[in-house]
């Protein structure tokens, strides 16, 4: 046995009897004949007394000991209320190494959390063992836990989703695995479990939820580890948009309630269209904890002689500068045009002792002054500042990123750091236009039902449908999104021609689904909330890295294992990405069907390259690009049979001199020519110069 008690677990109430810890060397500390070492485990630290140096001789911090003793209470003054156990210690009898460290470590293990991450990451094991790293993860089992017994007391069963599946258009990039049993084809590691959740619910099962682990390949936020991340994932048939948003905000409200003692949101949380969160915060992942909101200026500015404000969307924010110096208003200035804002400028005026002070307060007429207070509320001492831009949209996102810089620390310090305050966003557009294009596409899931049906979709402009899509919002971070599924197939084939997809296309993209809701779909509906998140929230971390146990680094690598890593070739002949079956272009139409050729190689170089880029064509567009890459291949065959070797070289792209002189190979360095100027050495080795002519 190595222990009959953990570390934290040492009370006043086993004050003389004996025990047996074991755990990592935390501290030693010399005394002078007794030694104490604290000994950790996952529980806590206990303090133990050793009067044997010998004891400890081969001992030092983070090695792994057992030891056994008897336990005494500590004198007064040695007391230590930081600790569980800081009123009893261990007088220590008996001490077996169980695992050595070295002596040296990488870095300290309590100040692990003040270095940088990619050294961090690289001895991760050593940083879990940091306190707070520790409790994270404790802290993120215990939440798991809590949120699977929510939902079991709510009927909703827990079910597994294939990690191996299909590719398909969700918004980010896959993560492929080649196939070794079918040459040319990839599964990908699913983005969410979105289509199969749906087709549970066409199965007939009624509540379904999973513990679900989601990839993308996109890059890291503070908010986003890149490559994996856990999200709560709950779908429900025959539920309406409300009863999917009180089923989400019961078991968050409670999650948070039983984890933090931070003030929160009461239940109902408020619903705040999309609409108006991008009108009132510029956001529509609003911090509800900022108490700035934006105002509408437009109408205002077209009667007013201001010539940078007219005929565009304007924008106002209140704000209390009253103490502020120039400077501020030069860093505010200096923000709003920088590459982050990228606005023209950033106008404001100052209401002080009734009169506007500011360059634009001499294009405001007495009677505009009074109308402009009604409009915005600004107070006396208040500074009303402007937003302007050309578009409506990028209107409002600047006066959005305005409003946060405000409200930092570092600036007006608005934000209350002791309150959750939640909010769901409903109400989203169905569609936007491609800016770069100008074609109609999806915002956000292109399985989403309309509000109103097809009747919307009939007669209303795409960029005026609404649809059934909402977020929940905490703090200003999106902390889950769903949606009223589209079970209505000819609604959803039109909804999908609008975005461009033809009902060929979307049989072939989504051919699952569109065959399963031919044979009778409920109306269903589900959300998402994200684990690693609402971890990182109720633990209080900026950086979502601190509440995964083995994440990936910024540039989205596992400094700790050393992925992604190279394979060997076997491994890539294995799948097809080398060697005679090679899905690369290797093996194309011409190479024939002789012994181990595949399928697939039996398909064009321009097929290998579409499938292999992700590249999405139409079937007309397919036949263009195969046909600009046959002419080009045919290009490239005739002049592979043009006879060069005895025309003469009339032009090139560098001096003429030497590039047609045959090479000429001379006697190769020996290590004795280069080594010539260095004295030799009496172990044999050469001390070699800076420079060797």
């Amino acid at each position: 046995m190595y222990r009959t008690l953990y570390c934290n677990d040492i009370s006043e109430s086993h004050v003389g009897q004996r025990v047996q810890l074991a755990g990592w060397v935390d501290v030693i500390r010399d005394h002078g004949g007794v030694i104490f070492v604290d000994i950790r485990d996952y529980t806590g630290i206990t303090q133990t007394v050793i009067h044997d140096e010998e004891m400890v001789k081969n001992v030092n911090r983070e090695t792994v000991i057992s030891v056994s003793g008897i336990v005494r209470k500590r004198d007064e003054d040695t007391v230590n209320t930081k600790i569980a156990t800081g009123y009893v210690e261990l007088v220590v009898d008996e001490l077996t190494v169980l695992g050595k460290s070295k002596n040296m470590l990488p870095f300290d293990v309590r100040g692990s959390r003040l270095i940088k991450d990619e050294l961090r990451l690289k001895y991760r094991y050593l940083d879990l063992r940091n306190p707070k790293n520790h409790e994270n993860l404790l802290m993120r089992s215990r939440i798991i836990r809590h949120l699977r017994n929510k939902m079991e007391s709510k009927d909703f069963l827990e079910m597994q989703t294939p990690i191996l599946t299909a590719s398909s258009p969700e918004g980010a990039r896959d993560f492929l695995v080649p196939s070794r049993k079918h040459p040319g084809k990839f599964y990908a590691l699913p983005q969410a479990p979105q289509q199969f959740k749906q087709l549970l619910m066409v199965s007939g099962f009624d509540k379904y939820f999973q513990i679900a682990p989601c990839f993308r390949d996109e890059d890291a936020r503070a908010d986003r580890s890149p490559g994996e991340f856990y999200q709560l994932d709950f779908e429900m048939a025959f539920a309406t948009q409300e009863e999917v948003l009180e089923i989400c905000e019961d078991v968050i409200y409670d999650t948070f309630k039983t984890f933090s003692d931070k003030k929160i949101t009461e239940k109902p949380f408020r619903r705040i269209t999309y609409a108006d969160a991008m009108m009132t915060y510029g956001s529509d992942k609003p911090d509800l904890r900022n108490p700035l909101v934006i105002c509408d200026l437009t109408d205002f500015f077209a009667g007013v002689s201001f010539p940078a404000f007219r005929g565009k969307p304007v924008r106002g924010i209140v704000a209390d500068c009253q103490g502020k110096s120039n400077k501020f208003f030069e860093n505010s200035l200096k923000y709003a045009t920088s590459d982050e804002v990228a606005l023209g400028g950033l106008g404001y005026i100052t209401l002080k002792d009734g009169v506007f002070i500011g360059p634009i307060a001499k294009f405001l007429s007495d009677e505009q002054k009074s109308e402009i207070i009604t409009l915005s509320g600004v107070k006396e001492g208040e500074t009303l500042f402007f937003i302007c831009d050309e578009k409506k949209n990028d209107a409002e996102k600047k006066a959005g990123l305005i409003r946060t810089w405000l409200a930092k620390k570092e600036q007006l310090d608005l934000i209350r750091d002791d309150s959750f305050e939640f909010c769901f966003v409903v109400d989203f557009p169905m569609y936007e236009i491609d800016e770069e294009t100008g074609e109609t596409i999806f915002t956000h899931n292109p399985f989403s039902m309309p509000q109103g049906g097809m009747d919307s979709l009939l007669n209303k402009k795409p960029t005026e449908v609404l649809a059934y899509q909402y977020d929940l919002v905490c703090n200003g971070i999106e902390l889950a999104s769903g949606a009223v599924r589209n079970h209505d197939i000819d609604i959803m084939k039109k909804a999908f021609e609008i975005a461009g997809y033809g009902e060929d296309e979307l049989k072939k993209r989504f051919s699952a689904l569109y065959n399963a809701f031919q044979y009778g779909a409920p109306p269903h509906a589900g959300m998402a909330p994200g684990i690693d998140r609402m971890v990182m929230l109720l633990t209080d971390e900026e950086k979502i890295l601190e509440v995964i146990a083995f994440p990936l680094n910024g540039n989205a690598q596992d400094l700790l294992l050393g992925a992604p890593s190279e394979v060997t070739n076997q491994q890539l002949e294995d799948v097809h990405l080398l060697g005679s079956t090679s899905v690369l272009g290797q093996r194309t139409a011409s190479t024939g069907s002789g012994a181990g050729s595949s399928s697939y190689g039996k398909r064009s170089t321009f097929s290998n390259a579409q499938q292999l880029n992700q590249l999405s064509l139409t079937d007309e567009e397919e036949a263009v690009m195969q046909e600009i890459f046959n002419s080009m291949k045919g290009a490239e065959e005739e002049l592979s049979k043009c006879d060069t070797e005895n025309v003469e070289a009339m032009v090139h792209v560098m001096p003429m001199t030497n590039v047609l002189r045959e090479d000429v190979r001379k006697q190769p360095f020996t290590r004795e020519s280069l080594l010539e100027g260095a004295p030799a050495r009496s172990d044999d080795s050469w001390q070699v110069p800076r420079l060797v002519k």
